[in-house]
């Protein structure tokens, strides 16, 4: 399958913008308003392209008109929307008000799992179809919880300062003893969310020989190896959060709930940055209540410089910047998803108004 792009950048401010007319090659302008315009408003967080040629043939790669922008900002969403008859965002938000201002809008597709950025209701109202991608990290994450939480319980990152600092080399043995070292082998990782990340960290806990334990899920009896959230973090050796953020999760583990923590647990935050209070967090761990902590989520994303776990005194936290998801693989797969998507609606058009609801994460 051919394919005959052509593509030009413009710097809009700090946003880059890329027009791409799988129509002509001499076409190098703006696409004409008579293809199918897609607009990515944040196509800045998913590194690799969308593979359209690998879901289109050439008839319909001429009726695709593609605008990829590194970024949009909430003044520019409505202006960019707009023309669309397809829409990409990521965590770029989508308001009852913007789509009502979207009269050619008839397919979302969310470049992620959560649908908290659209407004549902409203995209139901109007016909207009709403998809994620519910599946498409969910080993990446996993992957992500056993390498801090083997990083937590080994305290990899000091070892790794005191060999680099001279500790190492003034000790007077062979090697040098800081932190004490915990293994996961025989300890007890406490899981709460029971969707595809969750299940998927559960294999891999079980595979280097750790007892798993759900959370008990709200209105539902217990099976064997769940508990009510507060037995289950005075049991477990380590604490892994995969629930959506939802009115009853928000705050879910706060100054409360962290006391009853084991002092030498650590808690895994790879859900949302809301699931927790990041004060009590950082208090529980200056004051030694909580042994280690490894954050992939803030509630504010980027995080404001002062924010709390931004400290750089904070002992034995790992934090990093919401890429637990973000594997090669994982990113090719959301793209092909995506690319998929706006594949069927050139083929098929718009059809009756549906929402493609995420899985439990």
């Amino acid at each position: 399958m051919g394919l005959n792009a052509a593509s030009s950048h413009h710097c809009m401010g700090k946003a880059m913008v890329k027009y791409v007319s799988f129509r002509r090659r001499t076409n190098m302008h703006r696409p004409s308003t008579s293809a199918c315009q897609v607009v990515f408003l944040d196509a800045g967080t998913l590194p690799c392209g969308l593979p359209f040629e690998l879901y289109l043939d050439d008839a319909l790669l001429g009726r695709l008109a593609y605008v990829a922008h590194e970024r949009t900002l909430p003044s520019e969403v409505a202006e960019r929307l707009a023309h669309a008859e397809v829409v990409v965002t990521n965590k770029v938000r989508l308001s009852a008000e913007l789509l009502a201002q979207a009269p050619g809008l008839k397919r979302i597709c969310i470049a992620a799992a959560g649908m908290d950025n659209v407004d549902l209701q409203a995209a139901r109202a109007l016909g207009i179809t709403v998809h994620n991608v519910p599946d498409y990290g969910s080993d990446s994450v996993a992957e992500h919880v056993v390498a801090t939480l083997l990083a937590l319980r080994r305290h990899l990152a000091d070892y790794s300062a005191a060999a680099q600092d001279g500790r190492w080399a003034a000790s007077p043995h062979f090697c040098w003893h800081g932190p004490r070292i915990l293994p996961v082998a025989g300890a007890v990782l406490g899981i709460v969310g029971r969707g595809r990340i969750g299940q998927a960290t559960a294999r891999l806990a079980q595979g280097l020989g750790m007892r798993v334990l759900f959370a008990q899920r709200p209105g539902r009896d217990a099976a064997d190896d769940e508990r009510p959230l507060d037995t289950l973090l005075a049991q477990c050796d380590a604490l892994s959060l995969h629930v959506p953020l939802t009115p009853d999760t928000r705050g879910l583990i706060d100054a409360r709930r962290l006391a009853l923590m084991k002092p030498d647990a650590v808690l895994i935050n790879t859900g949302r940055g809301a699931l927790l209070d990041p004060h009590a967090l950082v208090a529980a761990l200056r004051a030694g209540r909580l042994a280690g902590a490894a954050i992939d989520v803030l509630e504010v994303e980027p995080p404001p410089p002062d924010h709390p776990l931004l400290a750089p005194d904070i002992p034995n936290l790992l934090l990093t910047p919401h890429v637990a998801w973000a594997s090669a693989q994982a990113q090719q797969r959301l793209a092909s998803r995506l690319a998929e998507l706006v594949a069927q609606h050139l083929r098929e058009g718009h059809g009756p108004s549906s929402l493609h609801e995420q899985g439990a994460a």
